[in-house]
């Protein structure tokens, strides 16, 4: 597989859930990240275990309305958001990983091992449990972070 000069950043559904509502805390990191997709940049990479967590825009709602539902939908057909399929690599490795992670969630397995296998330069997270096993997991070490991208200015 040829390695594309576009970073890669894995994006946890908590991501998307953070800006497909808005977040105030945490919108503008988001926004950050996809300004850099759309400028042709960024890659954003996600397990499609990521369309069944991505269902509802508020918890505890009931009934998905209409409206919501096509936000998400057309959302995710971005080109620039690449969905990786959970096979059979991905779950071995998300065992491992649970093994090796006592308290590691098969879902939070299940991203790790996504992430490595695409080959992503960092997985965006704000989730607390992940952000802490950031240098820990992969080879060469993954980086776990809240969303981010720097924009490098020109010096003329």
């Amino acid at each position: 597989m040829i390695r594309p000069t576009k970073k890669l950043h894995y994006w946890d559904s908590c991501v998307f859930l953070a800006f497909l509502k808005n977040e105030k805390d945490k919108i503008n990191d988001c926004i950050s990240v996809l300004k850099a997709a759309e400028n042709g940049q960024v890659i954003i990479v996600t397990s499609a275990l990521t369309f069944i967590e991505v269902v509802k825009l508020e918890k505890g709602q009931p009934k998905l309305p209409k409206e919501s539902e096509e936000k998400i939908r057309d959302f995710f057909r971005h080109e620039w958001i690449y969905i990786y399929d959970v096979d059979r690599k991905v779950g071995e490795l998300a065992r491992e990983l649970m093994w090796q992670y006592q308290a590691l969630k098969p879902k939070d397995a299940t991203r790790l091992a996504t992430a490595i296998k695409a080959r992503v330069d960092v997985l965006d997270t704000f989730d607390d449990g992940l952000l802490k096993l950031s240098g820990e997991i992969g080879d060469p070490p993954l980086i776990i972070r809240k969303p981010f991208f720097e924009v490098q200015l020109d010096l003329f």
